[in-house]
């Protein structure tokens, strides 16, 4: 069924309740699908109000889904970049714990490199950086 175009109506909010239902939000949502589909989620209710207790999904669902597991997608070098990286870690700027990397070079040369192979927009920071490098560096590896 599509959604209805206009978001104010009734018919709207019980289509987006429906589906939200579908949608996983994290973790949780995963585990509790698994538990509805094997029935374990049905045994583990009848056990718990029988006892008349609370088994404790929901809280444990709401903790489950506020874990954000963040996987960067990754995209090729340009092969001008490809060489920048190259070099660098030829040069002795590839030595970080020399605090060698200008603020020029990073903001010129490896945040847009960063940007593009992880596609998001990193701002330049002084500190912290060889989290950045280390990132760049697996990608450079595969390429070897």
């Amino acid at each position: 069924m599509e959604a209805p175009k206009d978001k104010r109506t009734k018919a709207y909010k019980e289509w987006l309740k429906a589906h939200e239902e579908d949608n996983s939000v994290g973790l949780g949502d995963t585990i509790e699908k698994v538990t509805k589909a094997t029935g374990i989620k049905k045994a583990v209710d009848y056990i718990f109000d029988k006892a008349g207790k609370d088994c404790g999904c929901e809280k444990r669902k709401e903790k489950l889904n506020s874990i954000r597991f963040v996987s960067k997608p990754v995209r090729c070098f340009t092969e001008e970049q490809y060489n920048q990286w190259t070099e660098f870690r030829k040069s002795k700027n590839g030595n970080v714990k020399q605090g060698v990397v200008t603020k020029d070079w990073q903001r010129k040369v490896m945040i847009p490199i960063y940007a593009q192979l992880f596609a998001i927009q990193h701002k330049p920071k002084g500190c912290c950086i060889e989290n950045l490098i280390l990132d760049i560096d697996k990608v450079y590896e595969q390429y070897q």
